[in-house]
């Protein structure tokens, strides 16, 4: 029988198409849609599932994914709890405005603010990397001066600063937004939808390994 080289190219292509339909396919793919992080770090409660936020307000794209990530957190189950950590990288001027979240967390003011001081790095301009500035900035939004200096200055809030930048250097960041997940993976994207899609993802798994230990 004369071997028929067309007819053998397209029995191996079939082949090759049916192989391919019977392996699963994987939802997600480690060092694409997220990262390991090695070691695993601890988290504060083990009975649920951390989802830690690493951002600055002196990044414009943390600036673009704070309007997705309030509604993003609040649909989450009651198992899951989600933290924003402000980071400095070891700049003086991101640690002022890592400052100024703690102290505005302190004073009750940061629900009202947060998108605020946002709008004003990056859509007005405004310098909020200087502590007089910043405190100018809070004394016009309505904010208890004498109470903010309190905090911002305060032994808590520059404490706070200091664990956000351990933990970042724990967690290996190099670059916000970062979103980890219990401590375990960090979710990759190449969107905004695209990385809190997989951080779904993230926490379903993290949600069925915790299932597997008990």
């Amino acid at each position: 029988m004369k071997f028929d080289r067309r007819r053998f190219i397209s029995a191996l292509a079939g082949a090759a198409a049916a192989i391919a339909l019977a392996v699963p396919v994987q939802a997600q793919t480690a060092g694409k849609d997220y990262t390991l992080i090695s070691p695993a770090q601890p988290t504060e409660d083990p009975a649920k599932i951390e989802v830690l936020e690493f951002f600055s307000y002196g990044c414009p794209h943390c600036a673009d994914l704070q309007p997705l990530l309030g509604p993003w957190a609040a649909k989450q189950g009651a198992d899951v709890v989600v933290k924003r950590v402000p980071v400095s990288f070891g700049r003086a001027a991101w640690g002022n405005i890592a400052r100024l979240y703690y102290a505005l967390e302190i004073t009750g003011d940061l629900a009202r603010l947060d998108g605020g001081v946002f709008r004003a790095v990056h859509k007005q301009r405004l310098n909020l990397y200087d502590e007089r500035n910043i405190m100018e900035w809070v004394a016009k939004n309505g904010v208890d001066q004498k109470k903010f200096a309190e905090a911002f200055n305060s032994f808590g809030v520059n404490s706070k600063v200091r664990r956000g930048d351990q933990l970042s250097q724990a967690y290996k960041i190099e670059g916000v937004p970062a979103l980890a997940i219990d401590g375990k993976y960090l979710a990759g994207g190449q969107s905004f939808d695209e990385m809190l899609a997989n951080a779904d993802k993230l926490i379903a798994k993290a949600r069925s390994e915790k299932a597997g230990k008990k």
